[in-house]
């Protein structure tokens, strides 16, 4: 039995890897799709990402490049990362499709609702970065340049800064999907998320102050909705355990109706 069960699961190993590296090229591929139209408009796209900095600067203002590679370079990494960022429902999709024979019914239940809330969490932390946290930032570092000192911001660097920016905050806004994540697989009981407030609202300010420039406005503006994210976490899964705890009673009535 041994020596024919060897075989079989060496062949659905290798079937899996097949399936794999099927859903990865067709998540590559759709990145690539998204990416040319972006890669032949980079300039106009760097364009809109450079506005909330020459906003608050002088005007006539500019951004420089300290590198003869870097206006090519720049405008085309940018285009990359926006092509992943917008694809990105369709890299999920694919990464579900590996998965999701593998779950159970009721697992399948909360893991769709759950997937595509984080999408769109991700999302609405990207735009509130970029909206409003970006001015606030931009303006605070104008507004405290000292005298005789002209901002000139390097686009390389500045590119690097603002896609950190924009993932931190997109990555943060993803608390509430964690923390329901958390109380439905076990990891950490309900009460104990609850009972840690204080902690947990320490730990949002450090990681604010490491995701974030050097400066009060920024690290606020971040540990603020990462707080209220997380009591929104709470809430949503106290919701979801209770409908699940529901729902488990009613197959147990309907079992002993059977029996």
């Amino acid at each position: 039995m041994t020596g024919e069960s060897e075989p079989l699961l060496e062949g659905t190993l290798i079937s899996h890897l097949l399936e794999l590296r099927t859903r990865l090229m067709r998540a590559f591929l759709g990145v690539i799709l998204v990416f040319i139209p972006f890669a032949l408009y980079s300039n106009q796209l760097f364009e809109w990402l450079s506005h909330p900095l020459l906003q608050q600067l002088p005007a006539n203002s500019m951004l420089i490049s300290t590198s003869i590679t870097a206006p090519f370079t720049a405008p085309l990494k940018l285009a990359f990362v926006a092509a992943l960022v917008v694809a990105m429902p369709y890299v999920l999709y694919e990464l579900w499709a590996f998965i999701a024979p593998g779950l159970y019914r009721h697992e399948k239940s909360f893991a769709v609702p759950l997937l595509l809330s984080a999408v769109v969490l991700f999302y609405v932390g990207v735009a509130f970065a970029y909206y409003l946290v970006f001015p606030l930032i931009f303006k605070f570092f104008v507004n405290t340049t000292p005298h005789g000192v002209q901002m000139m911001a390097d686009i390389s660097l500045y590119m690097d800064f603002v896609v950190m920016l924009l993932f931190s905050f997109g990555v943060a806004f993803e608390v509430p999907v964690a923390v329901v994540l958390l109380v439905l697989m076990g990891i950490v009981p309900l009460d104990k998320l609850t009972r840690s407030r204080g902690y947990v609202l320490i730990a949002v300010f450090i990681i604010a102050a490491i995701l974030t420039p050097p400066d009060a406005i920024s690290q606020t503006v971040m540990a603020v909705p990462m707080y209220l994210l997380y009591e929104g976490g709470i809430l949503f899964a106290r919701l979801m355990v209770r409908s699940r705890e529901k729902h488990q009673q009613a197959e147990q009535k309907a079992e002993g109706d059977e029996a």
